[in-house]
């Protein structure tokens, strides 16, 4: 919405002052809930009961999911024992290869990689006993 008030003299043209009106604010919008399928291999699986294959929905938040939050939520809701063996402060512990819809994280932007409605994510251990 514009309101303008405008003067016309004999020695100047128009001149306008314009007033813009800006809309009421609103509340951001909520990033919609994102289904996920999240594999773990290498070993790395025995921390979640075994289970390899994991579906998963991502609640809605006010801003889009990353990775970092992934692995925090995984931490909370999946992971099974030991979480030293898989999280290292807030990203993955050292011999974890993560893959995202089969590329390396570090070529998607590693934990700040805003993942996607079906993305496949991939956590393979590289660690083995012997």
């Amino acid at each position: 919405m514009r309101m303008t008030s405008c003067q016309e003299t004999e020695e100047e043209p128009r001149f306008c002052n314009v007033a813009v009106r800006r809309p009421p604010r609103y509340r951001a919008k909520m990033a919609a809930p994102i289904d996920l399928h999240l594999e773990f291999g290498g070993g790395a699986e025995l921390l979640f009961g075994g289970v390899k294959d994991h579906h998963v929905k991502l609640p809605s938040q006010s801003e889009p999911w990353n990775v970092k939050q992934l692995l925090a939520w995984i931490k909370t809701n999946l992971l099974r024992e030991r979480p030293e063996l898989f999280i290292q402060g807030d990203t993955v512990r050292p011999g974890i290869l993560v893959l995202i819809n089969d590329a390396d994280w570090e070529l998607m932007g590693e934990l700040d990689y805003m993942l996607e409605d079906q993305d496949n994510v991939v956590f393979i251990s590289t660690l083995h006993g012997g």
